[in-house]
């Protein structure tokens, strides 16, 4: 039996690979756009980092303590397509990955520190000893994902925030939104990122796209007929 995530990657970097899928809008004008190639290529180097740095694979657990925002998709995806089990609430993971380090306390195997604005190349200032700089570090990694161990679609793949689990196998059909195929779909970040997964994950398996917007950024007529914004 196949990973649908892993599947998910394929088609995203194949068919229609230069077209947009995740575009993101965000405080102070920042606005980021990633092809299927674009979005293929950081989620494989984040899996690179996470199977070559940190030793992760399938069962691994991933807290991922991060709002809804094109990196934290970038996060869930690597950890999929590696058979890890991505924790959007709660503790019992070996990994955290965090954009507030200095609160990650010591339960966690490793602690990667996620910069949110998108020309970061460094987490800025200091971090707590031992905390992975994400975007000093993921930039040296592989363009191409090769997994090290097959994953196990029985095992969980997402834990959502009220404790229920997903399985790997039912990624695409148990936890992923239904939306109509080719759909421009705007998805709000002041939703939380559950909703945001589940929404992108429905639209991509769809040959669509997302819009993803911060809660900060005005949802303008001008915005959402630039962006073509339809389906749902």
């Amino acid at each position: 039996m196949n990973i649908p995530a892993i599947d998910l990657m394929t088609a995203l970097r194949s068919g229609h690979s230069t077209s947009p899928r995740l575009t993101w809008y965000g405080p102070d004008s920042e606005r980021v756009e990633l092809s299927g190639r674009v979005l293929d290529n950081w989620v494989a180097k984040t899996s690179n980092l996470l199977q070559d740095e940190l030793d992760a694979g399938p069962g691994t657990r991933l807290r991922l303590d991060l709002p809804a925002h094109w990196k934290s998709m970038i996060w869930a995806l690597a950890a999929w397509q590696l058979g890890m089990e991505v924790i959007l609430e709660g503790d019992g993971a070996e990994l955290l990955a965090t954009s507030e380090p200095t609160q990650a306390g010591d339960a966690f195997d490793a602690v990667i520190a996620v910069p949110l604005p998108a020309l970061a190349m460094r987490w800025p200032g200091e971090l707590p000893a031992g905390v992975i700089d994400y975007a000093a570090e993921v930039r040296s990694h592989g363009d191409v994902f090769m997994a090290h161990n097959d994953p196990d679609p029985g095992q969980p793949a997402v834990r959502r925030a009220g404790g229920t689990a997903v399985r790997h196998a039912e990624l695409l059909d148990g936890f992923a939104a239904g939306h109509e195929g080719g759909a421009r779909l705007l998805v709000k970040a002041a939703d939380g990122l559950e909703a945001a997964l589940a929404n992108a994950l429905g639209v991509w398996k769809n040959d669509g796209s997302v819009v993803l917007v911060h809660p900060d950024v005005d949802l303008t007529d001008k915005l959402l007929a630039a962006e073509r914004i339809h389906g749902g």
